[in-house]
């Protein structure tokens, strides 16, 4: 057991800090003494980083407690997201100081943006955060998903990427066309029948994260073809702006 004035040496947390996380039960001691001592276990200590960890990641307070209260929080899970996030967040500081370096090279005369765009990060922290915070569209997705047997969850994770398939077959076409926006409304379909509605809202997430370049574009241009993320995204962008056809 630790006393929050060692766990504060330990960590680096100030000792106040420490006192509100317990406040408002986001840290909780392991126990606390007669004298009104705070002891803090191997537990606590692990519940502790994640908390610095979502901090890190600017979580609100309010959100990391829900998020390590759940009774299915999967800290292996967590923490594989969490550092596919510190890895974007880390690939864009770094984009930042090549800039920066540029900038004192040329005096200030270099009309570059890219290093600001902050879009695959959010993407990817929009995703986490669902699974996390226990959205409705979440919820009905572990609720689906319950008691199913690792081959039937195989065979629908294959029926997705069977639609993906058949994007890449009309790439060629304008995504605005008919054939790829009757697509769009079968993969919309296809997710609200095995995984959870699939609104309008949530689908346009879905696109821009297929087309941001991260895992989901990865995976669906490895199993489809090189740029079928891309123009998968672009036809569910046109598709969500004019809304589902009748």
């Amino acid at each position: 057991m630790m006393t929050v004035h060692q766990v504060s040496r330990l960590t680096g947390v100030s000792i106040r800090t420490l006192q509100y996380y317990d406040e408002i039960g986001l840290l909780p001691p392991a126990r606390v003494t007669e004298a009104k001592y705070r002891l803090y276990d191997e537990e606590a200590l692990e519940r502790l980083q994640q908390i610095l960890l979502f901090r890190e990641l600017e979580f609100p307070l309010k959100q990391i407690r829900e998020i390590l209260d759940r009774p299915n929080f999967d800290r292996k899970k967590a923490l594989d997201q969490q550092l596919a996030l510190l890895e974007l967040k880390k690939e864009r500081l770094e984009s930042l100081i090549a800039l920066t370096k540029k900038l004192q090279a040329t005096g200030g005369n270099n009309m570059e943006f890219t290093a600001f765009d902050k879009t695959k990060q959010e993407e990817y922290a929009a995703r986490a955060k669902a699974e996390w915070g226990g959205t409705e569209a979440w919820r009905e997705y572990e609720q689906k998903s319950e008691g199913r047997t690792d081959a039937r969850s195989q065979t629908i994770a294959a029926g997705l990427m069977e639609i993906f398939t058949e994007f890449a077959a009309v790439k060629q076409l304008p995504p605005a066309g008919g054939e790829a926006q009757a697509l769009v409304r079968k993969l919309q379909d296809y997710i609200t029948r095995h995984y959870y509605r699939c609104t309008d809202t949530i689908l346009a997430g879905l696109g821009r994260g297929y087309g941001c370049g991260g895992e989901f574009t990865e995976n669906i241009n490895k199993a489809a073809g090189d740029g079928t993320a891309e123009y998968a995204a672009e036809a569910i962008r046109i598709y969500c702006e004019k809304g589902r056809p009748e």
